[in-house]
């Protein structure tokens, strides 16, 4: 998963800071729905957390303005999906917008089987990335070099797998609960699921329920937002946004006096009285000034500086 961002502005672009939540459709990339919402906002500057599949729905976090400074420290985080698949069939793709590469017949298959190959793929696993995703080698993404007809073999990573549960079964269908740490691909867990089961699978519906710290997001789709800047007005998406500091809700805050605040401000090195790790540090007046690191010598170093105050 990467980050997308865009810096070039648009003739009516203008400052605008902030995370939106989108809900992303299906048939369309990241990229396409970032421009789209950028456009929408009018904003200047905009970048994504973390790409969804064209196929794909649901959460994309996108970041504006000075939000933007904040994007690299959500790729790392949780995320929960739900997923539809169907047995019987590999693509090379590992979704159904791919060729098919292989049919098996589905065998008679009872819910604690598949809860079993469920659980076995459950904790931290290795896996193969599917060859047709956005992961680069010698700088190339890999799908890129396997439209083009090379021999593309991905290596295999490691990744956490919080949760994988079976929600319902009928017939060669499943629908499938995922939670899982940064960068896994739930197209190729469904494609070991269905090697585990001896039959095949490839994903046919995926949707991103949430990524924290958003657990609970207020999603706002495309079509709604256009419908409030032609009734309201551009001005009134701002009331769409939520500040910098909901994506650091799982960050400690620390407060600095007036020197040192200014200090930081300025990006300069001082001593705070605080342990050792990573801190949102806001001014006397609540202020977000930046992200900052404390060593074990009490010295802060900003790693991000936020202007104006957010």
């Amino acid at each position: 998963m990467t980050r997308s961002e865009s810096r070039v502005p648009s003739p009516e672009s203008r400052p605008v800071s902030g995370i939106l939540l989108l809900d992303k459709p299906s048939g369309i990339s990241s990229n396409r729905a970032l421009q789209h919402a950028k456009r929408l906002f009018g904003a200047d500057k905009a970048g994504h957390t973390g790409s969804l599949d064209p196929l794909a729905t649901g959460l994309l976090p996108l970041c504006f303005g000075e939000a933007t400074k904040i994007a690299g420290y959500l790729l790392g985080s949780r995320k929960a999906y739900e997923a539809e698949c169907r047995l019987g069939i590999v693509t090379d793709t590992c979704d159904s917008e791919g060729a098919v590469l292989d049919q098996k017949p589905v065998p008679e298959l009872d819910e604690a089987t598949i809860r079993a190959a469920l659980a076995g793929l459950t904790g931290r696993i290795t896996q193969v990335p599917p060859v047709y995703s956005a992961l680069k080698q010698g700088g190339v993404p890999l799908y890129k070099r396997a439209r083009r007809g090379e021999d593309v073999e991905a290596p295999p990573r490691e990744f956490e797998v919080f949760r994988f549960d079976l929600l319902a079964h009928e017939g060669d269908r499943l629908r499938l609960h995922v939670e899982c740490g940064s960068g896994t691909y739930v197209r190729s867990l469904v494609r070991d699921l269905g090697e585990v089961l001896g039959c095949g699978a490839h994903l046919t519906a995926l949707r991103r329920l949430w990524i924290e710290p958003f657990r609970t997001p207020r999603m706002y789709t495309l079509e709604t937002l256009a419908g409030i800047r032609d009734q309201a007005g551009p001005g009134a998406l701002r009331a769409c946004l939520l500040p910098v500091e909901a994506g650091l809700a799982d960050w400690p805050v620390l407060k600095l006096d007036a020197r040192t605040a200014a200090a930081v401000a300025h990006g300069r090195r001082v001593r705070v009285a605080a342990d050792a790790g990573r801190y949102r540090a806001h001014g006397p007046g609540g202020t977000l000034l930046a992200l900052a690191e404390v060593d074990a010598d009490a010295q802060l170093r900003v790693l991000r500086g936020f202007a104006g105050g957010h």
